[in-house]
């Protein structure tokens, strides 16, 4: 190839040309920041025309959120497959594969838990509501409690609650560096567990008064 020359775009399927926009959108939006990547920039990154980003995803915006909601939303395969074994074990493998996904993409992670995203923009809400919701699901299913239903909505406001505390916690592992990884490995592990072995529990005995649920022994009392 003589100095100069372009090189040669490799024919990929559009699932595969649409999986190569988006890693190179991710490493720059992580590099940097949403205003201060452009679309140029992204098709010189993924080898692609230009055209071709409008083509898949319809813009710089679009392909941006597709970045957060890739980002956030626990990927199926952190809970795939899990062993048939004690839910310990089970939630101690699902934390280790997060956590292995997060050092990957470090700086798309901070990028899409950020002051920019935390701006609250309408759309990235409603991917943030979308991510809590399938990380419960995640969560419930490593743990075998899918078929939970006594204070099903209450154990899973308190698993997305525990998403919050996770987000957080990753910054004291990225950013400040008073937790490493192993340190964050044992206080996400413990965390879940007690939240649902103690916790969770804990606020199904215990009594409601009006506007809250109705206890138990109540509502025996009543019929």
């Amino acid at each position: 190839m003589t100095s100069g020359t372009r090189p040669r775009r490799r024919r990929l399927e559009p699932a595969e040309r649409r999986a190569e926009i988006l890693a190179a959108a991710r490493r720059l939006f992580g590099a940097g920041s949403y205003a201060s990547v452009s679309t140029s920039d992204i098709a010189v990154a993924a080898g692609v025309a230009r055209p071709l980003i409008n083509h898949y995803f319809g813009g710089k915006r679009e392909l941006y959120l597709e970045v957060v909601r890739q980002m956030m939303i626990v990927p199926a395969p952190v809970t795939e497959a899990l062993p048939d074994t004690t839910m310990e074990q089970r939630l101690a493998i699902g934390v280790e594969r997060w956590i292995d996904v997060v050092d990957r993409n470090r700086d798309a992670w901070l990028t899409a838990i950020g002051p920019e995203s935390a701006g609250r923009d309408p759309e990235i809400e409603r991917i943030m509501l979308e991510a809590d919701e399938i990380a419960a699901d995640r969560v419930l299913e490593a743990a075998l409690m899918t078929d939970v239903t006594e204070g099903r909505e209450e154990l899973r406001a308190m698993i997305r609650s525990f998403g919050g505390m996770l987000r957080a916690a990753s910054r004291e592992w990225l950013i400040r560096g008073t937790l490493d990884r192993t340190a964050l490995r044992v206080f996400l592990t413990d965390s879940i567990l007690n939240l649902l072995k103690l916790t969770y529990p804990a606020v199904l005995a215990e009594p409601r008064g009006t506007g809250g649920r109705t206890p138990r022994a109540s509502s025996r009392s009543s019929a």
